[in-house]
């Protein structure tokens, strides 16, 4: 590695990977600096005997065409796959028994998920006006939608979504663009029908109607790909300790920053044009204190719950339902262990041996964040308890696995819009210092 460049990014996650990758793409010298000895961050899949698990994300939504094009560009359009058509189904449990999400009006009206009351409470919905200050997620829903569309909803979504309570995080940060639809349109039915007519524009997709995909040999396909075709610009077990100001003259509109470094055990010191920190909060906190203290703090004290991801084997034969859709998620109301779980087998082929189904299921985060610490052997009875619940499921599994995450997703609480303009206030101040990341939208 050469004493000075254009860029440095301090993270190989998936969000800089991409961004070295399109730096690199528009003829930008940028390296990136990375801990781990792998790249690709939570974005993980093991393979274990025929069984196939994702330790992070088990699937993305193609909600741009960038997807399919950096997948191209890194020779893995071929490995991509899309989800079989049954994933399109998702259950909520309700009263113990699992009942498919509505996805048109007609379901909506016949389905068993909302009483008559709680149905006939979203037709008020055109007619409530803005609200005036920031609202939690569950005050903004109960407003405009009410209690039972938060409850049988809502609830179950942020908590398959971000591990979190409705009532704790801000509709503003954690649902910025079902706010924009009230913000701009004044309403929600309102602003779904017009924001579709803008999005076709943009060619983008809604969230509802893009395709959801993994790659052959799963997620981690991609970073490892990106990875690959940036080559040499790509330093791991690289600990990044710091970034302070430079004296030498930087390229405008740009300073000049020295990152400092520890690497395979020895000081790095290099000089940099831009940094951007891809990095969880609690670790960009420390890395951006010589520039901002105020920031440090507020990014080191943003909450991320626990998750403990519980995978079984067990064998089609002892399930007692058909697995005919992406899985199902829980509400609070319902009082269960788990938070949800996704039947990974029916998404996506290879995932689990003939004959066998593989089921990802998810303990802990905001709702119950000390079950997220029981041993192996505890979380799995715990989840095949529920299961055999909920799913009807006999006998033991066949397969276990348990991966743990202690900082799990990043909660947007009330004041989360303070944190994201201190940031944007030390990057206008330092010309040339970025922060990413999924703990700021």
């Amino acid at each position: 590695m050469t004493d000075h460049h254009d860029v440095v990014i301090v993270g190989a996650g998936i969000t800089g990977l991409a961004t070295a990758w399109w730096l690199h793409k528009a003829g930008i010298d940028v390296v990136l600096l990375e801990h781990d000895s792998v790249v690709g961050g939570t974005m993980k899949t093991d393979h274990d005997g025929g069984w196939l698990i994702e330790t992070g994300p088990n699937s993305a939504l193609e909600t741009t065409p960038l997807l399919k094009a950096i997948s191209a560009d890194v020779g893995i359009a071929n490995e991509l796959i899309y989800a079989n058509d049954a994933a399109d189904k998702r259950y909520i449990l309700r009263d113990s028994v699992l009942h498919p999400l509505p996805m048109t009006p007609g379901l909506f009206l016949t389905s068993r998920l909302w009483s008559i009351p709680g149905k006939l409470r979203l037709m008020k919905e055109p007619f409530i006006g803005r609200s005036s200050g920031e609202e939690t997620i569950a005050e903004f829903v109960t407003r405009r939608l009410g209690t039972e569309f938060l409850d049988y909803a809502i609830n179950p979504f942020v908590a398959g979504v971000y591990a979190g309570n409705p009532e704790q995080l801000s509709v503003q940060a954690a649902f910025p663009k079902l706010y924009a639809l009230e913000k701009k349109y004044g309403g929600l039915i309102k602003g779904q029908i017009l924001g579709a007519r803008e999005r076709k524009k943009r060619a983008e997709k809604a969230k509802d109607r893009s395709r959801l995909f993994s790659f052959r040999r799963g997620m981690q396909t991609l970073p490892e790909a990106i990875g690959k075709a940036l080559g040499s610009r790509v330093y791991t077990r690289t600990n990044v300790e710091r970034i302070v100001p430079s004296t030498e003259k930087g390229e405008a509109p740009f300073g000049s920053f020295r990152v400092s470094a520890r690497q395979n055990g020895k000081n790095l010191s290099v000089n940099a044009n831009a940094v951007i920190l891809a990095v969880p909060s609690y670790i960009a906190s420390t890395i951006i204190e010589p520039l901002d203290i105020p920031l440090a703090t507020s990014l080191k004290n943003i909450y991320y719950p626990p998750v403990a991801e519980v995978f079984l084997g067990v064998a089609q034969k002892d399930i007692q339902r058909p697995l005919d859709g992406f899985g199902f998620l829980i509400p609070s109301k319902e009082n269960r262990r788990i938070l949800g779980t996704i039947w990974s087998s029916t998404l996506f082929p290879n995932r689990a041996p003939s004959g066998h189904a593989a089921l990802t299921s998810f303990v802990g985060g905001s709702r119950q964040p000390d079950l997220a610490a029981l041993s192996d052997s505890e979380l799995t009875d715990l989840v095949m308890e529920e299961l055999q619940s909920i799913m009807g499921i006999l006998g033991r599994p066949i397969y276990s696995r348990v991966r743990r995450w202690e900082k799990a997703i990043p909660q947007y609480r009330i004041g989360h819009l303070a944190i994201v303009e201190g940031r944007e206030e030390v990057e206008s101040r330092h010309r040339g210092v970025f922060v990413f990341g999924n703990y700021l939208g």
